[in-house]
Protein backbone atom coordinates (compact mmCIF):
# COMPACT_ATOMS: atom_id res chain seq x y z
CA UNK A 1 0.00 0.00 0.00
CA UNK A 2 1.19 3.43 -1.00
CA UNK A 3 1.92 5.83 1.53
CA UNK A 4 -0.62 8.14 0.01
CA UNK A 5 -3.30 4.94 1.30
CA UNK A 6 -2.17 5.00 4.50
CA UNK A 7 -4.58 4.33 7.30
CA UNK A 8 -5.56 7.77 8.78
CA UNK A 9 -8.02 8.77 11.98
CA UNK A 10 -11.20 8.28 11.15
CA UNK A 11 -21.05 4.62 17.15
CA UNK A 12 -24.66 4.87 15.56
CA UNK A 13 -27.12 6.51 17.16
CA UNK A 14 -30.81 8.09 16.03
CA UNK A 15 -30.57 9.59 12.83
CA UNK A 16 -31.53 13.28 13.23
CA UNK A 17 -35.16 14.54 11.80
CA UNK A 18 -35.17 15.61 8.14
CA UNK A 19 -34.72 19.34 7.55
CA UNK A 20 -37.58 21.64 7.52
CA UNK A 21 -38.88 24.50 5.42
CA UNK A 22 -36.24 23.55 2.73
CA UNK A 23 -38.68 22.32 0.51
CA UNK A 24 -40.35 25.23 -1.09
CA UNK A 25 -37.10 27.16 -1.60
CA UNK A 26 -35.38 24.65 -2.66
CA UNK A 27 -38.11 23.51 -5.38
CA UNK A 28 -36.83 26.32 -7.14
CA UNK A 29 -33.23 26.05 -6.75
CA UNK A 30 -33.22 22.20 -8.10
CA UNK A 31 -35.10 23.21 -11.25
CA UNK A 32 -33.01 26.20 -12.07
CA UNK A 33 -29.75 24.36 -11.27
CA UNK A 34 -31.25 20.82 -12.58
CA UNK A 35 -32.54 22.72 -15.82
CA UNK A 36 -29.78 22.36 -18.04
CA UNK A 37 -28.98 18.61 -16.55
CA UNK A 38 -32.27 17.59 -17.79
CA UNK A 39 -32.72 19.35 -21.03
CA UNK A 40 -28.62 19.16 -21.95
CA UNK A 41 -27.98 18.26 -25.73
CA UNK A 42 -24.99 17.44 -24.99
CA UNK A 43 -25.39 13.69 -24.16
CA UNK A 44 -24.93 11.51 -26.75
CA UNK A 45 -27.06 8.40 -27.81
CA UNK A 46 -27.57 5.33 -26.45
CA UNK A 47 -27.50 1.89 -28.34
CA UNK A 48 -31.09 2.23 -28.89
CA UNK A 49 -31.06 5.34 -30.72
CA UNK A 50 -32.96 8.02 -28.53
CA UNK A 51 -30.41 9.82 -26.39
CA UNK A 52 -30.20 9.64 -22.67
CA UNK A 53 -31.28 12.71 -21.83
CA UNK A 54 -34.72 11.94 -23.78
CA UNK A 55 -35.10 8.43 -21.56
CA UNK A 56 -33.96 10.44 -18.50
CA UNK A 57 -36.65 12.84 -17.73
CA UNK A 58 -40.01 11.00 -19.10
CA UNK A 59 -42.14 11.20 -16.10
CA UNK A 60 -44.30 7.83 -17.13
CA UNK A 61 -40.94 6.28 -17.68
CA UNK A 62 -39.26 7.06 -14.00
CA UNK A 63 -42.90 6.06 -12.80
CA UNK A 64 -42.78 2.89 -14.14
CA UNK A 65 -39.47 1.95 -13.43
CA UNK A 66 -38.23 3.90 -10.38
CA UNK A 67 -34.54 3.76 -9.92
CA UNK A 68 -33.52 2.79 -13.00
CA UNK A 69 -33.06 4.02 -16.88
CA UNK A 70 -36.29 2.73 -19.20
CA UNK A 71 -35.32 -0.36 -20.96
CA UNK A 72 -32.34 -1.61 -18.66
CA UNK A 73 -32.00 -4.61 -17.00
CA UNK A 74 -30.55 -4.24 -13.52
CA UNK A 75 -27.37 -6.42 -13.44
CA UNK A 76 -26.51 -5.54 -17.19
CA UNK A 77 -22.54 -5.74 -17.71
CA UNK A 78 -20.10 -7.79 -15.91
CA UNK A 79 -22.22 -10.37 -14.76
CA UNK A 80 -25.09 -10.58 -11.82
CA UNK A 81 -23.50 -9.18 -8.73
CA UNK A 82 -24.21 -11.31 -5.44
CA UNK A 83 -25.70 -9.37 -2.90
CA UNK A 84 -27.93 -6.77 -2.97
CA UNK A 85 -27.54 -2.53 -2.32
CA UNK A 86 -29.45 -2.36 0.41
CA UNK A 87 -30.66 0.17 2.44
CA UNK A 88 -29.34 1.37 6.24
CA UNK A 89 -31.76 3.65 8.09
CA UNK A 90 -30.16 3.96 10.96
CA UNK A 91 -26.30 4.96 10.33
CA UNK A 92 -26.27 7.74 13.10
CA UNK A 93 -26.42 11.82 12.99
CA UNK A 94 -28.18 12.66 9.90
CA UNK A 95 -27.92 16.58 9.38
CA UNK A 96 -28.62 16.51 5.85
CA UNK A 97 -31.20 14.24 6.16
CA UNK A 98 -29.58 11.85 3.12
CA UNK A 99 -30.83 8.20 2.90
CA UNK A 100 -27.89 5.31 2.88
CA UNK A 101 -27.36 2.43 0.75
CA UNK A 102 -24.56 0.09 0.82
CA UNK A 103 -23.29 -2.44 -1.42
CA UNK A 104 -21.28 -5.43 0.49
CA UNK A 105 -20.02 -8.36 -1.25
CA UNK A 106 -20.24 -11.35 -0.03
CA UNK A 107 -17.61 -12.64 2.41
CA UNK A 108 -16.08 -9.16 2.18
CA UNK A 109 -12.72 -9.35 4.81
CA UNK A 110 -12.30 -7.38 7.52
CA UNK A 111 -9.59 -4.55 6.47
CA UNK A 112 -11.02 -3.98 3.01
CA UNK A 113 -11.78 -0.53 1.12
CA UNK A 114 -14.73 1.56 1.08
CA UNK A 115 -15.99 3.41 -2.17
CA UNK A 116 -18.29 6.63 -1.76
CA UNK A 117 -20.25 6.98 -5.10
CA UNK A 118 -22.95 10.13 -5.50
CA UNK A 119 -25.00 10.09 -8.00
CA UNK A 120 -26.22 12.89 -10.34
CA UNK A 121 -29.60 14.98 -10.35
CA UNK A 122 -32.87 12.75 -11.38
CA UNK A 123 -31.05 9.83 -10.18
CA UNK A 124 -31.04 7.62 -6.89
CA UNK A 125 -27.86 5.40 -5.18
CA UNK A 126 -29.17 2.43 -7.28
CA UNK A 127 -29.28 3.85 -10.75
CA UNK A 128 -25.82 5.46 -10.34
CA UNK A 129 -24.17 1.77 -8.88
CA UNK A 130 -25.52 -0.02 -11.14
CA UNK A 131 -25.10 1.79 -14.16
CA UNK A 132 -21.50 2.61 -13.70
CA UNK A 133 -21.05 -0.91 -12.71
CA UNK A 134 -19.95 -0.05 -9.31
CA UNK A 135 -21.37 -3.32 -7.72
CA UNK A 136 -19.77 -6.12 -10.50
CA UNK A 137 -16.57 -4.43 -9.69
CA UNK A 138 -16.83 -4.32 -5.83
CA UNK A 139 -17.36 -8.00 -6.47
CA UNK A 140 -14.12 -8.69 -8.62
CA UNK A 141 -11.67 -6.54 -6.38
CA UNK A 142 -13.07 -6.47 -2.58
CA UNK A 143 -14.38 -3.42 -1.40
CA UNK A 144 -17.89 -2.31 0.15
CA UNK A 145 -19.75 0.28 -1.29
CA UNK A 146 -21.60 2.91 0.05
CA UNK A 147 -24.25 5.15 -1.44
CA UNK A 148 -25.55 7.79 -0.42
CA UNK A 149 -28.79 9.24 -1.86
CA UNK A 150 -30.74 12.30 -1.96
CA UNK A 151 -34.66 13.22 -1.28
CA UNK A 152 -36.70 15.35 -3.05
CA UNK A 153 -37.81 17.44 0.33
CA UNK A 154 -33.90 18.82 -0.02
CA UNK A 155 -33.75 19.03 -3.56
CA UNK A 156 -36.56 18.57 -5.92
CA UNK A 157 -34.56 16.71 -9.08
CA UNK A 158 -32.27 15.36 -6.27
CA UNK A 159 -29.43 17.28 -6.70
CA UNK A 160 -26.62 17.02 -4.15
CA UNK A 161 -26.49 20.72 -2.59
CA UNK A 162 -23.04 21.11 -3.84
CA UNK A 163 -23.65 25.26 -4.12
CA UNK A 164 -24.78 25.35 -0.59
CA UNK A 165 -22.22 25.91 2.56
CA UNK A 166 -24.33 24.34 4.60
CA UNK A 167 -24.28 21.19 2.85
CA UNK A 168 -20.68 21.15 1.63
CA UNK A 169 -18.73 22.54 4.89
CA UNK A 170 -17.17 20.28 7.30
CA UNK A 171 -19.02 18.71 10.19
CA UNK A 172 -22.37 20.41 8.38
CA UNK A 173 -25.58 19.64 6.23
CA UNK A 174 -24.97 16.53 3.62
CA UNK A 175 -21.21 16.23 3.78
CA UNK A 176 -21.70 15.56 8.00
CA UNK A 177 -23.99 13.18 6.63
CA UNK A 178 -22.19 11.05 4.08
CA UNK A 179 -18.99 11.60 6.39
CA UNK A 180 -21.28 9.46 9.27
CA UNK A 181 -21.92 7.06 6.77
CA UNK A 182 -18.50 5.91 6.17
CA UNK A 183 -18.09 6.17 9.98
CA UNK A 184 -20.48 3.76 10.48
CA UNK A 185 -19.56 1.57 7.57
CA UNK A 186 -15.52 1.27 8.39
CA UNK A 187 -17.21 0.57 11.59
CA UNK A 188 -20.10 -2.19 11.28
CA UNK A 189 -17.39 -3.87 8.54
CA UNK A 190 -14.31 -3.31 10.16
CA UNK A 191 -12.90 -2.03 6.83
CA UNK A 192 -9.67 -0.05 6.71
CA UNK A 193 -10.27 3.64 7.66
CA UNK A 194 -6.88 4.65 4.73
CA UNK A 195 -8.58 3.25 1.76
CA UNK A 196 -11.94 5.17 1.75
CA UNK A 197 -12.72 6.79 -1.86
CA UNK A 198 -15.65 8.56 -3.03
CA UNK A 199 -16.61 9.36 -6.86
CA UNK A 200 -19.75 11.40 -8.22
CA UNK A 201 -21.25 12.61 -11.27
CA UNK A 202 -22.45 16.30 -11.88
CA UNK A 203 -23.74 17.55 -8.84
CA UNK A 204 -22.73 14.15 -7.27
CA UNK A 205 -18.90 15.22 -8.38
CA UNK A 206 -19.26 19.05 -6.88
CA UNK A 207 -20.12 17.27 -4.04
CA UNK A 208 -17.12 14.93 -4.39
CA UNK A 209 -14.91 17.99 -4.53
CA UNK A 210 -16.11 19.59 -1.28
CA UNK A 211 -15.99 16.53 0.56
CA UNK A 212 -11.94 16.09 -0.64
CA UNK A 213 -11.65 19.42 0.81
CA UNK A 214 -13.55 19.36 4.21
CA UNK A 215 -12.78 16.07 4.98
CA UNK A 216 -8.93 15.28 3.74
CA UNK A 217 -8.23 12.99 6.94
CA UNK A 218 -11.49 10.73 5.91
CA UNK A 219 -10.62 10.14 2.22
CA UNK A 220 -7.63 8.98 0.01
CA UNK A 221 -8.68 9.82 -2.96
CA UNK A 222 -11.41 11.11 -4.85
CA UNK A 223 -12.36 11.23 -8.50
CA UNK A 224 -14.56 14.01 -9.97
CA UNK A 225 -16.50 13.21 -13.28
CA UNK A 226 -18.56 16.09 -15.03
CA UNK A 227 -18.65 18.24 -11.25
CA UNK A 228 -17.16 21.33 -10.02
CA UNK A 229 -14.21 22.86 -8.42
CA UNK A 230 -14.96 22.99 -4.48
CA UNK A 231 -16.07 26.63 -3.11
CA UNK A 232 -17.01 27.84 -6.94
CA UNK A 233 -20.85 28.49 -5.22
CA UNK A 234 -22.29 29.71 -2.52
CA UNK A 235 -25.64 31.15 -3.91
CA UNK A 236 -27.89 29.79 -6.99
CA UNK A 237 -26.71 32.99 -9.25
CA UNK A 238 -23.46 31.66 -8.90
CA UNK A 239 -24.17 28.18 -9.42
CA UNK A 240 -25.50 28.97 -13.04
CA UNK A 241 -22.41 30.34 -13.74
CA UNK A 242 -20.31 28.06 -12.58
CA UNK A 243 -22.01 25.40 -14.31
CA UNK A 244 -21.66 27.59 -17.64
CA UNK A 245 -19.84 29.40 -18.93
CA UNK A 246 -17.49 28.10 -15.62
CA UNK A 247 -15.26 30.44 -13.60
CA UNK A 248 -11.71 31.07 -13.70
CA UNK A 249 -9.55 31.78 -10.86
CA UNK A 250 -5.76 31.38 -10.38
CA UNK A 251 -4.33 28.03 -8.72
CA UNK A 252 -4.23 29.95 -5.66
CA UNK A 253 -7.56 31.52 -5.15
CA UNK A 254 -8.78 27.66 -6.43
CA UNK A 255 -6.11 26.17 -3.57
CA UNK A 256 -7.51 28.74 -0.52
CA UNK A 257 -11.16 27.49 -0.70
CA UNK A 258 -9.82 23.96 -0.29
CA UNK A 259 -7.21 25.40 2.51
CA UNK A 260 -10.08 27.42 4.50
CA UNK A 261 -12.71 24.06 4.84
CA UNK A 262 -10.18 22.39 6.87
CA UNK A 263 -7.57 24.86 8.14
CA UNK A 264 -6.28 22.65 10.72
CA UNK A 265 -5.47 19.91 8.54
CA UNK A 266 -1.65 19.09 8.81
CA UNK A 267 -1.84 15.58 7.30
CA UNK A 268 -1.88 14.10 4.20
CA UNK A 269 -4.27 15.24 1.34
CA UNK A 270 -6.28 12.43 -1.33
CA UNK A 271 -4.92 12.20 -4.17
CA UNK A 272 -7.51 13.79 -7.16
CA UNK A 273 -8.83 12.20 -11.07
CA UNK A 274 -10.95 14.97 -12.64
CA UNK A 275 -12.83 13.84 -15.71
CA UNK A 276 -14.72 15.50 -18.27
CA UNK A 277 -16.37 15.33 -21.91
CA UNK A 278 -15.21 17.61 -24.13
CA UNK A 279 -18.58 17.95 -25.69
CA UNK A 280 -20.17 18.59 -22.01
CA UNK A 281 -22.56 22.11 -22.60
CA UNK A 282 -24.32 21.03 -18.69
CA UNK A 283 -21.67 21.48 -16.80
CA UNK A 284 -18.78 23.14 -18.95
CA UNK A 285 -15.35 21.64 -19.74
CA UNK A 286 -13.98 24.93 -18.14
CA UNK A 287 -14.65 22.96 -14.55
CA UNK A 288 -12.30 20.62 -15.07
CA UNK A 289 -9.17 22.89 -16.35
CA UNK A 290 -9.91 24.93 -12.93
CA UNK A 291 -10.41 21.65 -10.80
CA UNK A 292 -6.95 20.72 -12.20
CA UNK A 293 -5.58 24.48 -11.21
CA UNK A 294 -6.92 23.83 -7.43
CA UNK A 295 -6.12 20.26 -6.95
CA UNK A 296 -2.50 20.76 -7.96
CA UNK A 297 -1.99 24.03 -6.00
CA UNK A 298 -3.43 22.42 -2.94
CA UNK A 299 -1.04 18.93 -3.81
CA UNK A 300 1.93 20.89 -4.25
CA UNK A 301 2.12 19.97 -8.42
CA UNK A 302 3.23 21.93 -11.43
CA UNK A 303 0.67 23.06 -13.31
CA UNK A 304 1.90 21.47 -16.42
CA UNK A 305 1.28 17.54 -16.72
CA UNK A 306 4.64 15.44 -16.30
CA UNK A 307 3.26 12.70 -18.08
CA UNK A 308 0.69 12.68 -20.94
CA UNK A 309 -0.74 9.76 -22.47
CA UNK A 310 -3.37 8.67 -25.26
CA UNK A 311 -5.69 5.83 -24.19
CA UNK A 312 -6.87 3.74 -27.13
CA UNK A 313 -10.58 5.08 -27.75
CA UNK A 314 -8.72 8.85 -27.89
CA UNK A 315 -9.23 9.99 -24.15
CA UNK A 316 -6.19 11.61 -22.95
CA UNK A 317 -5.08 10.92 -19.47
CA UNK A 318 -2.10 13.66 -17.86
CA UNK A 319 -0.60 13.05 -14.81
CA UNK A 320 0.79 15.99 -12.36
CA UNK A 321 3.25 14.91 -9.89
CA UNK A 322 4.36 16.67 -6.64
CA UNK A 323 8.12 17.32 -5.09
CA UNK A 324 8.52 13.57 -4.72
CA UNK A 325 7.47 12.33 -8.06
CA UNK A 326 4.31 10.74 -6.81
CA UNK A 327 1.13 11.11 -9.35
CA UNK A 328 -0.99 13.36 -6.91
CA UNK A 329 -3.56 14.84 -10.11
CA UNK A 330 -5.03 13.26 -13.12
CA UNK A 331 -6.67 14.22 -15.64
CA UNK A 332 -9.01 12.62 -18.14
CA UNK A 333 -10.49 14.55 -20.94
CA UNK A 334 -13.21 12.16 -22.99
CA UNK A 335 -13.22 13.60 -27.06
CA UNK A 336 -16.72 14.30 -28.41
CA UNK A 337 -18.55 12.91 -25.08
CA UNK A 338 -21.38 14.99 -23.61
CA UNK A 339 -22.46 15.16 -19.55
CA UNK A 340 -22.26 11.86 -18.11
CA UNK A 341 -19.96 9.32 -16.51
CA UNK A 342 -17.93 6.96 -19.28
CA UNK A 343 -18.66 3.22 -18.87
CA UNK A 344 -18.21 0.29 -21.84
CA UNK A 345 -20.57 -2.46 -21.76
CA UNK A 346 -19.02 -4.42 -24.17
CA UNK A 347 -16.17 -4.98 -21.77
CA UNK A 348 -18.30 -5.71 -19.33
CA UNK A 349 -18.34 -1.98 -17.53
CA UNK A 350 -21.81 -0.75 -16.51
CA UNK A 351 -24.30 0.40 -19.38
CA UNK A 352 -25.31 2.56 -21.39
CA UNK A 353 -28.17 4.83 -21.00
CA UNK A 354 -29.01 7.74 -19.59
CA UNK A 355 -25.72 9.63 -18.34
CA UNK A 356 -24.05 6.58 -18.66
CA UNK A 357 -22.11 7.34 -22.17
CA UNK A 358 -20.21 4.64 -24.15
CA UNK A 359 -16.80 6.07 -24.37
CA UNK A 360 -14.78 3.93 -21.90
CA UNK A 361 -14.50 2.09 -18.69
CA UNK A 362 -14.07 5.41 -16.10
CA UNK A 363 -14.71 2.97 -13.34
CA UNK A 364 -11.96 0.51 -14.20
CA UNK A 365 -9.34 3.29 -14.49
CA UNK A 366 -10.43 5.12 -11.17
CA UNK A 367 -10.68 1.47 -9.19
CA UNK A 368 -7.05 1.34 -10.82
CA UNK A 369 -5.94 4.55 -9.65
CA UNK A 370 -6.82 3.93 -6.58
CA UNK A 371 -4.81 0.69 -6.35
CA UNK A 372 -7.98 -1.71 -6.14
CA UNK A 373 -7.50 -3.88 -8.52
CA UNK A 374 -4.23 -5.49 -7.77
Amino acid sequence: MSDAYRPRRGTARAPDPPRRGRAPLLLGVALAVCLPWLSSASAQADPGGATPVERAVTPTERAEAPGEPAGASPRAGRGAASAELEPVPDFGANPGALSMFRYVPDGLPSGSPVVVVLHGCTQDAATYVDGAGWREFADEYGFAVVAPQQETANNANRCFNWFERADTARDSGEAASIRRMVEHTVGALDADPGRVFVTGLSAGGGMTSSLLAAYPDAFAGGAVIAGIPHGCASSLPEAFGCMNPGVTRTPAQWGDLVRSAHPDHEGDRPKVAVWHGTADTTVHPRNATESVKQWTDVLGADQTPDAEEQLPDGTTRSEHTDGSGEVVVREYVVPDMGHGTPVRPSEGCGRAGAHFLDTLCSTRHITGDWGLSG
